[in-house]
This record gives structure tokens, C-alpha cells and sequence, in this order.
């Protein structure tokens, strides 16, 4: 543990914001939104999140068109009952304080009420280079 209580030997926790990554770059993926999400799941568990050492737990967090994505071996997938930005919030607040989390998403609301909590925020280009 470190001087902020944080189990430094926890795998890090990375919330991957779904709409806002898909969303980050134009290549149709509004014409299959849950085909866009299933294949940045399949990125994530084949790449993991490049620059990242260690053990890494990924969540996935889908909304909308693209609930009902299945979770594979590396990214566990969570369906937003509502506000997608809320339950990453929701997932931030329950976790931090136990391990680090990063949350990945450029929409700058959900960085700031993220950050606020203790989670260290990146940019799509973290897992989606452009």
C-alpha cells in the first residue's frame, strides 16, 4: 500500500468509455454501433492498453445500440442501465482508494467528475491510435 492507501500491487484498473472512443474517429461506426464496440473489445483483448506494464483489469462500458456486447478473456464489458457516463463514475467511486484506475475517454464532463475522484484520465488515442 501507498501513502494514500491504494494497493500498489492491484492490477490497474481501466475504464474504457465505448461510445467515446468508437466516436473518436469517422469510419462508419454509427451504421453498426454494437459491431463497433465488439471490435474495440476485441482490440482491447488482443492489444491490451499499449504503455501499460503490469496487471491490467479492463472494463468496457457500452450504452445505447451497443448494450448487450458480450465480456471475452481481458475485457470484462458492463451494459449502462442509463447515463454511460454515470456508471463509469459509479465504477471510479467504487474502486478508487483500493487501486488505480484510468479512465479513457475524451469527453471532458465525465474527465472532470472522474479526476475529482482520484482516477488519472487519457485521451481515445490511448487504446485507439487514430
Amino acid at each position: 500500500m501507498d501513502d494514500d492507501g491504494v494497493d500498489d500491487h492491484a492490477p490497474l484498473l481501466v475504464i474504457v468509455d465505448a461510445a467515446n472512443v468508437v466516436g473518436s474517429v469517422p469510419d462508419g461506426w454509427w451504421h453498426d454501433r454494437r459491431g463497433a464496440a465488439e471490435r474495440l473489445r476485441d482490440r482491447l483483448a488482443a492489444d491490451g492498453v499499449p504503455g501499460r506494464t503490469g496487471p491490467v483489469e479492463v472494463v468496457l462500458v457500452v450504452e445505447g445500440a451497443a448494450r448487450g456486447v458480450d465480456s471475452v478473456p481481458g475485457v470484462r464489458v458492463e451494459s449502462a442501465p442509463g447515463s454511460g457516463d454515470d456508471h463509469m463514475v459509479d465504477l471510479v467511486a467504487r474502486a478508487t482508494g483500493d487501486r488505480p484506475v484510468l479512465v479513457v475517454t475524451a469527453d471532458r464532463e465525465l474527465r472532470r467528475r472522474v479526476s475529482e475522484l482520484g482516477a488519472e484520465v487519457a485521451g481515445p488515442r490511448t487504446v485507439r491510435p487514430a
